[in-house]
């Protein structure tokens, strides 16, 4: 059986370190174990202190990734060195390995807005024709969330990429991961949002110096309440180190 990788704690979450995720991923599909994998910035660290619900969550996945530049430094003054990884970054080369494969690797894709995940299924179909993907809006009322269960039961998808956003959907995979034990489920928050096109990405040179969470506070400046948080875990890195 694949060992779990070494793990480090930030803020008393664990923050698994490996080089290569995507090789340690493809590898547990081969196996069959299923896999939760957590993406954590320092936004999640500092939520998990206040809801221990979310705690819970975070330390019971399989996998945990350093996603947010926040989670870098604070292992970087551990002594860490450990390079970010960001979980659209993951989820796109899990999709480029798996896609090739076709219906061996069925992928599923839930969340975003009506229309806007649908899309995103249609790029990466562009990208790679044989790819196979399922996917679903995240607006679906009793009736369709009940099929969209079942299918999945039916389905059995080797990964599942779910785009609710923090907290949400962290929880909808600790509910729901049962219905596909073997899957590896990852949340991709707004991951189908740049895949549509909707979105955009922060240039190169702002996610090279660590500021990708400015561009997304300049697309989406509702969140700055959320992102006060920031300069919160900054002063709790350097005071706990």
């Amino acid at each position: 059986m694949l060992k779990t990788p070494i793990s480090f704690p930030v803020l008393n979450l664990p923050v698994h370190l490996l080089e290569d995720y995507t090789t340690w991923l493809k590898e547990r599909m081969t196996q069959n174990l299923g896999t939760h994998v957590v993406t954590l910035n320092a936004e999640m660290a500092m939520l998990a202190e206040q809801d221990l619900s979310v705690a819970q969550i975070i330390r019971s996945a399989e996998l945990v990734i350093p996603d947010g530049a926040g989670v870098i430094l604070y292992l970087k003054l551990r002594g860490q060195q450990q390079s970010r990884c960001p979980g659209i970054e993951l989820a796109e080369s899990l999709l480029t390995e798996l896609g090739q494969e076709g219906e061996r690797y069925p992928i599923v894709f839930f969340g975003g807005q009506p229309g806007v995940t649908e899309q995103a299924a249609l790029t990466w179909r562009a990208r790679i024709p044989q790819i196979s993907i399922l996917s679903n809006h995240g607006y679906l009322n009793e009736t369709e969330l009940e099929q969209w269960r079942q299918t999945l039961i039916e389905k059995q998808p080797k990964l599942i990429l779910v785009g609710l956003g923090v907290p949400r959907q962290e929880f909808w995979i600790a509910s729901y991961r049962y219905l596909c034990p073997n899957a590896v489920w990852i949340g991709v928050g707004g991951s189908f949002d740049i895949w549509s096109g909707s979105k955009t990405r922060a240039p190169r040179w702002l996610r090279d110096n660590n500021l990708e969470w400015l561009y997304r506070l300049y697309q989406e400046p509702w969140r700055w309440k959320r992102m006060l948080v920031l300069p919160q875990f900054f002063w709790r890195s350097l005071l706990l180190s």
